[in-house]
């Protein structure tokens, strides 16, 4: 499966509602599933993002999905980004031409 790291900003909605965050990010996980995903891990962080999720997907397609699926509900806003095992990098690093 592809992995992608998420990284997620509340907007004003989602944050006047911020003590529904937990119930929504167990709603979230489902909402994975349902789009070809999983939700594995979610952390709050400090600075410029709010939220960073680290999800699995099998294709680009279920990620579209999902995110899509999300920001649609209007709490919060993502960026998506592709990330690559340090094995796939070894890998991709090896398969450059010379």
């Amino acid at each position: 499966m592809a992995k992608y790291i998420v990284l997620i900003n509340y907007t004003q909605q989602g944050i006047s509602k911020v003590k529904e965050s937990p119930h929504r990010a167990e709603a979230a996980r489902g909402l994975a599933r349902e789009c070809g995903a999983e939700m594995k891990d979610i952390y709050l962080t400090l600075g410029d993002t709010d939220l960073v999720a680290h999800v699995e997907a099998d294709s680009d397609e279920a990620m579209a999905r999902f995110a899509l699926a999300i920001g649609s509900q209007g709490n919060v806003r993502s960026k998506t980004l592709r990330a690559f095992t340090e094995d796939e990098f070894r890998e991709i690093v090896q398969s450059l031409p010379e």
